[in-house]
């Protein structure tokens, strides 16, 4: 049987015995014996039976036509592991008017990508049948890989059918994602996973009722897949196997637990889900909510993630969103990152989880974040004209015949240790970058800038309003009320923070 260089095709178990290539009736997978695995043992037999992507098998879907074979769409199955987008590939090499050729990103390059072009189109010419070519990570195929089938998808050459685990907006190019049909799976909800699991156990292609499921064991697979049907039949078959070892006819909790130690963690450190936890966890602890916070550098500690990833989120997150609010908290997370690289995991989870309480339960503000955003957006805006004179380097031989620092003031001759000078371009004066948070260790800087602004730009003290009976009360802009210096009389008292 011609296998196109790439996989043995094979027939569906119970198929009478193949035609020519070409002809139909070929699924391009290994056939399915009584020695398979149960996950493969229990693939749908057909559309009606595939469960958990109601959203994609309403009548006239895409997905629908796509395995009655009613539409040569070109498509990208994008889903999570277990979710069913190699049994809508074996759905589709079912159907009888077209050719099937199945291959793995993995082992197959460029060369095996045009030989199955060249044999489509070759047969196209001379009537054959359409060639639907199935690319399972199709994620790892290069650019040039990628590119090889752009010609071919775009005249119908073949039909393409892709499918990936990984974000097709970050790991398919554009030209080829523009040409296909993206088809999102979703993780498969616990009813779903339950539901299979009863089939197969009942099934005569699963364990054919040899054995009975008690609920808790359900339950346990149940949580143990995570959406993962795969995972949860492989389970389910490995606790069968131990049951009948065991001589018992059932499968109990105890018996689930042995056969099943621990759940794997679903999280590609370089796909989607390693983009998609890091996003919940800085959210989390954007959002104030600690116990979620932990929970996503539990999963990120577990899953095997590079703790200093983990450590530079934080020392970024410290400045990003707490900011001057709290100080201290960008000391604390670089002290954590020194001690991911001093000690290391597994001990330095405690650091790193100590770092994310304090960031995730502190003050937050992001006037850092957005002040330094201000100011590049206007240098890029062409803003900032030369540098005042005062300012410039003096230091030079001739940098005086110049007038360079001419007229500039040292801060420390004034017992306030703040003096009026134009400090920025003259195209900026009076601009505001920096607009403090009334949180935490911030307030009292939104209580001490006012002043500072107002000596360095040597404007007129605020308006003092005086009600009767009570002390004057200097007056700052929009009427907000200031708070007075240090010294009686309201004079600059600027270099004490004020709690």
């Amino acid at each position: 049987m011609e296998s196109d260089a790439l996989f043995t095709l094979g027939e569906p178990a119970g198929a009478p015995p193949s035609a020519p290539a070409g002809s139909g009736g070929v699924d391009g997978f290994t056939a399915v014996g009584a020695d398979s695995p149960l996950p493969v043992r229990m693939r749908p037999a057909g559309i009606d039976e595939l469960v958990g992507q109601d959203h994609l098998l309403a009548p006239g879907a895409p997905l629908r036509q796509l395995v009655e074979g009613a539409a040569p769409m070109s498509v990208i199955l994008w889903g999570p592991p277990g979710s069913g987008k190699t049994t809508i590939a074996h759905l589709v090499a079912r159907a009888t008017d077209r050719r099937f050729v199945a291959m793995s990103a993995l082992t197959a390059g460029v060369k095996d990508v045009r030989a199955v072009i060249d044999t489509a189109r070759r047969q196209r010419r001379a009537g054959g049948p359409p060639t639907v070519l199935f690319i399972d990570e199709v994620h790892r195929f290069s650019k040039t890989q990628q590119d090889s089938l752009l010609a071919a998808v775009e005249d119908r050459t073949v039909t393409l059918l892709a499918a990936t685990t990984e974000n097709p907006y970050f790991s398919v190019i554009s030209p080829l994602l523009s040409r296909c049909v993206l088809l999102t799976l979703q993780s498969l909800d616990d009813d779903a996973v339950r539901g299979l699991l009863r089939r197969a156990v009942t099934d005569a292609r699963g364990l054919g009722g040899a054995l009975t499921l008690e609920v808790e064991a359900e339950d346990h697979l149940v949580r143990l897949a995570g959406g993962d049907v795969r995972k949860a039949l492989t389970a389910l078959e490995a606790a069968a196997a131990t049951a009948t070892a065991l001589g018992a006819g059932r499968i109990d909790l105890a018996t689930a637990e042995q056969a099943v130690d621990v759940a794997a963690v679903r999280y590609d450190r370089d796909g989607d889900a390693h983009y998609d936890v890091t996003s919940a966890f800085i959210k989390s602890m954007r959002g104030s909510d600690v116990d979620a916070a932990l929970h996503w550098l539990a999963r990120m500690l577990v899953a095997g993630e590079d703790a200093r990833f983990i450590a530079r989120r934080l020392v970024i997150f410290a400045s990003e969103d707490v900011g001057m609010a709290d100080p201290t908290a960008l000391t604390v997370a670089t002290a954590a990152a020194h001690a991911v690289e001093y000690v290391g995991l597994p001990e330095a989870q405690l650091n790193l989880a100590q770092a994310v309480i304090h960031l995730a339960t502190a003050p937050k503000s992001n006037s850092a974040t957005a002040a330094i955003g201000a100011a590049i957006a206007d240098v890029r805006a062409g803003r900032g004209g030369p540098v005042p004179r005062a300012l410039r380097d003096a230091h030079y031989s001739g940098a005086r015949g110049l007038g360079h620092g001419a007229g500039y003031r040292y801060p420390h001759d004034d017992h306030r240790g703040v003096v009026t000078q134009q400090y920025v371009p003259d195209d900026l004066v009076g601009t505001d970058y920096y607009r403090p948070s009334g949180h935490g260790a911030e307030r009292a800087l939104a209580t001490r800038l006012p002043l500072l602004r107002r000596i360095v730009r040597g404007l007129p003290a605020p308006a003092v309003r005086a009600e009767a009976g009570a002390p004057a009360v200097p007056v700052g802009p929009a009427g907000v009320e200031q708070g007075n210096g240090a010294n009686e009389g309201g004079s600059d008292a600027v270099g004490e923070g004020q709690q």
